[in-house]
C-alpha cells in the first residue's frame, strides 16, 4: 500500500534526535516555557525572516490570538467584518465567529483553489477590518494588487499559513507576508510536531507582546494578569521536536515540489483535472497535490484497489456545515464545486520515485 502520508516513515528518519529532545525535557524536569520554547521560536523566527514567533497550542489558537489581540489593542471591535475565503478548512472562520466578529466569504479562483483577488473590493464595507488569506494546500495566495487593496482601505492581512511554512513569493516566505500570520504543526502537517502545537509570527512588536500574554492566561508576570486570556501555550517537548524537524523543512519541501512537478508533468488523463499556473511550482510546498475529478469516488476506489491511499480534502465546505447553519442558504458555487470534485494525491518526502511512478500510471490508466 502506498500510504496517503506515511508518519511512522517520516519521523523514523530523526527518530533518534526526536528521543533525545524527549530525553532531554524529562531530564530537566522543566515543561513549559523554557528554553527548548525559545530556541524554537528564535529559528523559527529567523527561518521566516520575522521579528517574533510566538508558540501557542495549535493553529486555530494562533489565529484566535491575532484576531484578539487586535481587539484588545483597539484596532477592531465586536461585530466588524473579517473577508476570508469561502473554500478553506473551517478552523479560518471558526477564529473570526470564536472573537464575535463576522466572517464575510468570498470565492476562490477555480485555477488556484485561493481567495480570487479580484472579487475583493466588492465585498469590502464600513465594517471590513481585515483579509485572511489561506495559502491553501500549500500553495501561495498573494498579489502585489492585495497590498495596495489592504493599503486603499486600512485594513489588515492575515495570514492562514498552516498548510504553507516555507512557501515563497518573490523571495519572502508566507508567514511574512501580511501583518500576522496562524500556522499549525498538527503532525500532518509540512513541519509537524507529535501532537497539536502552532505559532505566530509578526514584524509588530506591540501585537507580538500582546498574543504573548494572551496565550499564557493574559500575564506577563506570575499572578498578575492584565488581560482576560487564553491557556495556548507550545510546551517544551514539542518545542524540542520541532527544533529537530526544523532542520529538515527545506529539503523536505523540495522533495515535495519534485513529486508535485512530476505528477503535472506526467499525468495524462482527460478525466482528470491539474492544478495549474504552475509555473512556479518550487514558490509552492504542496502540503497537498489535489486533483479535480467529476468522478471522485469512483477514482479513489480504484486507486485503493491499486493499493494507492487518497484523501478528500475538504467534503463539506465551511457554509454548509451544521455549525454554520445560518449560512446554509448561502451559495458558492465555485468553492461548492471544489469540494464535490477535489481529490488529495499521495504527496510525501518519504515517497520513493518508484512509488510516485506507480501513482502517475494509475491515473493514466483509469478510466470510466
Amino acid at each position: 500500500m502506498i500510504k496517503f502520508l506515511d508518519l511512522q516513515k517520516i519521523n523514523q528518519k530523526y527518530a533518534d534526535e526526536l528521543k533525545k529532545e524527549a530525553s532531554d525535557v524529562i531530564d530537566s524536569g522543566w515543561f513549559l516555557m523554557g528554553e527548548k520554547l525559545n530556541t524554537f521560536e528564535a529559528n523559527f523566527a529567523k527561518f521566516n525572516g520575522v521579528k517574533h514567533a510566538i508558540g501557542v497550542a495549535n493553529g486555530l489558537d494562533a489565529l484566535r490570538l491575532i484576531l484578539k489581540a487586535y481587539i484588545d489593542l483597539g484596532v477592531m471591535q465586536k461585530g466588524d467584518e473579517i473577508i476570508v475565503p469561502a473554500n478553506t478548512y473551517i478552523a479560518s472562520l471558526l477564529s473570526i465567529s470564536d472573537n464575535n466578529l463576522v466572517p464575510v466569504l468570498v470565492e476562490p479562483d477555480l485555477d488556484s483553489y485561493n481567495l480570487d483577488l479580484t472579487l475583493l473590493e466588492a465585498k469590502i464595507t464600513k465594517r471590513t477590518k481585515a483579509i485572511m488569506v489561506v495559502h491553501l494546500y500549500g500553495r501561495v495566495c498573494w498579489s502585489d494588487a492585495l497590498v495596495a487593496l489592504a493599503n486603499k482601505y486600512n485594513l489588515k492581512i492575515i495570514e492562514d499559513n498552516a498548510q504553507a511554512v516555507g512557501a515563497t513569493f518573490e523571495g519572502k516566505k508566507t508567514g511574512n507576508l501580511g501583518d500576522a500570520a496562524g500556522f499549525s504543526f498538527y503532525p500532518g502537517k509540512n513541519l509537524g510536531a507529535l501532537g497539536d502545537s502552532g505559532a505566530v509570527t509578526t514584524n509588530d512588536d506591540a501585537l507580538a507582546q500582546h498574543i504573548r500574554a494572551l496565550g499564557n492566561y493574559g500575564s506577563t508576570k506570575k499572578y498578575v494578569n492584565d488581560f482576560q486570556g487564553l491557556n495556548s501555550r507550545l510546551d517544551e517537548i514539542q518545542a524540542g521536536f520541532l527544533s529537530v524537524k526544523l532542520n529538515y523543512i527545506d529539503d523536505e519541501n523540495s522533495r515535495r515540489q519534485e513529486i508535485a512537478a512530476r505528477y503535472i508533468a506526467e499525468i495524462k488523463n482527460d478525466k482528470i483535472i491539474l492544478p495549474v499556473n504552475t509555473n512556479d511550482v518550487k514558490n509552492h510546498v504542496w502540503h497537498l497535490f489535489v486533483v479535480r475529478t467529476e468522478n471522485r469516488i469512483l477514482l479513489q476506489n480504484y486507486l485503493l484497489e491499486k493499493e494507492v491511499q487518497t484523501l478528500i480534502h475538504y467534503p463539506i465546505p465551511p457554509h454548509k456545515q451544521e455549525a454554520y447553519k445560518m449560512m446554509n442558504n448561502e451559495s458558492y458555487p465555485i468553492t461548492e464545486k471544489i469540494h464535490n470534485e477535489v481529490l488529495s494525491l499521495p504527496i510525501s518526502p518519504v515517497m520513493s520515485d518508484d512509488q510516485v511512478g506507480v501513482v502517475i500510471n494509475c491515473i493514466n490508466q483509469f478510466c470510466i
